[in-house]
């Protein structure tokens, strides 16, 4: 009797123990196929992450590429364009020729083609004359006759830099470029914000994709114009407020010398005067002689060429004023600073009876002379000193 009230206290005993035993086991494999889905989860993040970086990495890689190309399209741009436009000069001269051998080609005489011909070219520089008469304002007729007065702004900077005020534009704002080859400007508010501060107190940076060569930059109309470094003759046209390359060109010719003897970093000088924008510089074929170049700043097209009888020997700086090209000489070793080389043209001057006109009370070099056309002045740069040179003017002769 007793081994039986036993057994039926053994039965459900064994069998809760049997129960509790398998649920263990379920856990436990519960437990192991958790722990297997979440280190397969883990590896696949891991590989995720990893595919990213990859990505990433690709990306920037096809950036650097896609930029480097696209760079190098802007340059071969440039360099179609100018190759166009002399390609287009070359057809009108060829086609100007055809027209005159069929002209001539049923005389008789030499005498008569020689006569033909010679009243075709009187013709034919009537004609040019008039163009570049029309195309520059030929009411523009004032003409540098001395240099009144010089205030030394503020000396700051390198030996080499230039400093301006755009003369398109009605602000008041002082740009800063300093040294000969760099990628930033400083802009300040104002002249007297200017001389208050120093280099980086109070001054807008931009910083340019592209350096500078030299110091013959010019800011007009909004646009930084300057000489891209390393490049032999191309021409940037940087929008500085929206920081971005608008436009550039290469300059036929230039970049192989420097336009000045005595600033041999420059090898394009940019201007600014009452047309608009022009490029200075010098070329062997000319034996160093200075050639002056007009350019639309809009469309960045060379517009018409002038060779000058000013040589760039013994020249330190040059500057336009109405159409007018006036070349600075110096000393190797500095001393007074004088103009003694003027070329008009529109030919509305006779330059060899110009004076010599000496620049005032200071001795030392220019490496920048710039001409403001609205404020009438020149913007220099001399030895690390920001200079403002006021002018006396009279009508051409």
């Amino acid at each position: 009797m007793i081994a039986l009230q036993l057994r039926f206290l053994l039965v459900p005993f064994l069998t809760s123990a049997m129960g509790a035993a398998q649920y263990l086991m379920q856990d436990a494999a519960l437990m192991n196929y958790l722990d297997r889905r979440f280190l397969s989860l883990e590896k696949r993040l891991e590989k995720c992450n990893q595919d990213i970086l990859e990505y990433v990495e690709e990306f920037r890689d096809f950036s650097k590429m896609a930029l480097s190309r696209l760079a190098g399209l802007n340059s071969h741009k440039a360099e179609v364009k100018s190759e166009v436009e002399n390609l287009l000069t070359r057809i009108e001269r060829a086609q100007r020729d055809i027209d005159y051998f069929g002209s001539v080609r049923d005389s008789n005489t030499c005498i008569g083609v020689h006569e033909d011909l010679v009243k075709q070219q009187l013709s034919e520089a009537a004609e040019e004359k008039k163009k570049l008469k029309l195309m520059l304002n030929a009411s523009c007729d004032q003409m540098l006759a001395g240099i009144k007065s010089l205030k030394v702004v503020k000396k700051t900077g390198n030996k080499h830099g230039s400093w301006m005020k755009d003369p398109g534009k009605k602000h008041a704002k002082i740009y800063l470029l300093n040294g000969s080859a760099n990628n930033v400007i400083l802009e300040f508010a104002n002249i007297m914000t200017f001389i208050e501060s120093n280099h980086t107190l109070k001054a807008r940076r931009v910083t340019l994709p592209f350096p500078w060569e030299g110091t013959g930059h010019i800011i007009y109309q909004g646009f930084l114009f300057y000489h891209r470094y390393g490049s032999l003759n191309e021409i940037i046209k940087f929008n500085i407020q929206r920081r971005n390359i608008t436009d550039q060109m290469l300059l036929p010719g230039a970049g192989r010398i420097p336009v000045y003897q005595l600033s041999p970093s420059t090898k394009i000088d940019l201007a600014v005067d009452e047309q608009g924008l022009w490029a200075i510089h010098a070329e062997p074929e000319t034996e160093g002689n200075i050639v002056i170049t007009k350019i639309n700043h809009i469309t960045m097209a060379v517009e018409h060429t002038w060779d000058t009888s000013c040589n760039s020997k013994g020249a330190e700086a040059a500057f336009m004023i109405c159409n007018t090209l006036y070349v600075v000489y110096n000393f190797p070793s500095g001393g007074t600073s004088r103009i003694q080389c003027v070329y008009d043209a529109l030919e509305a001057v006779n330059t060899h009876e110009i004076p010599v006109l000496h620049f005032p009370k200071r001795q030392g070099s220019h490496c920048t002379i710039h001409y403001n056309p609205k404020e009438k002045q020149l913007f220099a740069w001399g030895d690390g000193s920001q200079i403002i040179y006021k002018l006396h003017t009279r009508q051409k002769v």
